[in-house]
């Protein structure tokens, strides 16, 4: 029987929410939401995107307010063929509803100085009411495991639930130098401050055997499958003691050469009628026919059924402390840095380039355990890695008329010098992202617009698992830009990721060697809105 029962807590709490790597977000603001390509970016919201364009907003204060609500649904389908139905569909739902960036600017002559703070990884909570197929699929092997070793059985139940909540939260500053009017470069770093939370329970695992050598209760009806392993224990231990103390008892006998005596007739060696009848029984259990035994031949049967008991009473015990009902309250917490560094070309009014390069980030989390109840997964001081991979980023804005804005961007993500679950056979490259946008002036105070990006990811099937799976996506945004003031933008976007199906076969699990199969899915939402404000003008 498969070993029963480890929560198992990872990367589709811990990863991106949304734009971005496996771990990084890169939808940081209102108007990438609706133009979905900031690389490029001389706007406030550059301290994010491009902290070297920001000499372009002209010299005083610029803050920009932005929050984005966020809302996905993840589907896993199994087809394993002992889940209860078959095939069995688990849906999660994460939501964001605050995922902020807030960015303040300060220019003076040359000098740029920025800040920001916004969820550079995870943002949002995930909950499964009822579990994925890693948490119930060896509760589904109680079954075939139970009739394979003769104990009828063919239902069993559980309630299970997990609710897990990331957040890597950043804290940049940048300074930024205007070197002319073509060139501008900036350095700086963020502060990355980690905390994932982790709450579940597997309660209540029911079976309905029917084998009543363990007791009355076990005869098809459900049972706690903890107190059908306890009773089972129970008995085999107190076979396993009967047929010790029977070898021992029987040996004086031996000795006296009535071995050859059959064992129905050891009444006249000495037996009693309820000692002959106990050793019947044991013998019946170890699967053998005690009729036309021998002593010496009874003893030799319980003399080997003896560790067999043993043995199968041990395992009887660790099932029923692996079915118990138990629990994950758990979190993990950590800090890194990430220097940042950034350049903005500008060869005519009508063209800006950018290129920022984001270093790895070292993140290394301490694990906490309320009251020990860490699951068989968290462990109480542990440390584990969060790291973020570094990130270049490219990014060009060309202005062909004064109404209209073309943005795209490439990202790559360097998630092939991050071991991110402790394997490095699960990523063959780097992770890109790339996208187109338009914006166009309606009039002096509104723009519309409208942007499309495309992730394509670099794992293979080794990394995809119910619980950590990445896939190409394309996304779509839109919405438009208001002036309320001369001083005041406001920026409203609606955003939807559309993901491919991944999937994965595992090893030959089945009879006949067929293969235990899972697909994957995801869709994500977003609405956003943001103010700018313009306290200086060029």
């Amino acid at each position: 029987m498969r070993k029963l029962l480890t929560f198992v807590a990872s990367l589709f709490i811990t990863g991106s929410l949304l734009a971005g790597g496996l771990v990084t977000n890169n939808n940081q603001s209102a108007m990438f939401t609706r133009l979905q390509n900031r690389n490029a970016s001389t706007s406030i919201d550059a301290a994010y995107f491009n902290p070297a364009g920001l000499t372009k907003l002209g010299n005083g204060l610029f803050v920009s307010i932005n929050n984005q609500s966020i809302y996905q649904t993840q589907k896993v389908n199994s087809n394993y063929q002992f889940l209860l139905p078959t095939p069995k569909e688990y849906v999660g739902k994460i939501s964001a509803p605050l995922f902020p960036g807030v960015y303040v600017v300060y220019n003076t002559g040359r000098l740029s100085f920025s800040a920001g703070f916004n969820p550079i990884g995870g943002g949002g909570g995930a909950e499964y009411k009822t579990g994925l197929p890693s948490f119930e699929m060896p509760i589904a092997d109680i079954v075939p495991g139970l009739a394979s070793q003769g104990i009828p059985t063919t239902q069993y139940s559980a309630d299970i639930y997990f609710k897990g909540s990331s957040t890597y939260f950043g804290y940049q500053a940048n300074v930024g130098y205007k070197i002319n009017d073509g060139i501008s470069v900036a350095v700086g770093a963020r502060l990355v401050s980690t905390s994932n939370k982790y709450n579940g329970y597997i309660k209540n695992i029911m079976i309905n055997p029917n084998y009543p050598n363990f007791g009355a209760a076990f005869s098809g009806g459900m049972v706690l499958a903890s107190d059908f392993f306890t009773a089972g224990a129970t008995t085999l231990n107190t076979l396993a003691a009967g047929a010790t103390a029977f070898v021992a008892g029987l040996q004086p006998i031996i000795s006296g050469g009535a071995g050859s005596v059959l064992l129905s007739n050891g009444t006249a060696v000495g037996l009693s009628a309820a000692q002959i009848g106990q050793i019947q029984q044991i013998i019946g259990a170890a699967g053998q026919n005690p009729a036309g035994l021998t002593i010496a031949q009874a003893q030799g049967i319980l003399g080997a059924a003896a560790p067999v008991f043993t043995s199968k009473a041990t395992a009887m015990t660790q099932n029923a402390a692996a079915t118990q009902d138990m629990t994950v309250d758990a979190s993990e917490s950590g800090t890194g840095i990430t220097p940042i560094l950034s350049a903005n070309f500008s060869p005519s009014d009508m063209v800006d380039i950018a290129i920022k390069y984001e270093f790895k980030t070292k993140i290394n989390l301490k694990t906490k355990v309320v009251n020990n109840e860490g699951g068989g997964i968290f462990v109480n001081g542990q440390t584990v890695v969060g790291d973020m991979p570094a990130m270049l980023s490219l990014g060009i804005d060309l202005k062909p008329t004064k109404k209209l804005l073309i943005s795209g961007s490439f990202n790559e993500y360097f998630d092939k010098n991050v071991d991110y679950n402790g394997y490095d056979n699960e990523i063959d490259r780097n992770f890109l992202e790339f996208g187109l946008g338009l914006e166009y002036s309606l009039s002096e105070k509104l723009r519309v617009s409208a942007g499309w990006s495309r992730t394509v990811t670099g794992v293979n099937t080794n990394y995809q698992s119910d619980q950590t799976f990445s896939t190409n996506t394309n996304s779509i945004g839109f919405g438009f830009g208001y002036r309320i003031t001369q001083m005041i933008d406001l920026n409203l976007g609606y955003q939807r990721a559309f993901y491919d199906e991944g999937s994965k076969n595992f090893d030959p699990l089945l009879p006949g060697g067929l293969y235990s199969f899972e697909t994957y899915n995801k869709l994500t939402w977003i609405v956003a809105a943001g103010l700018d404000f313009y306290f200086g003008k060029k």
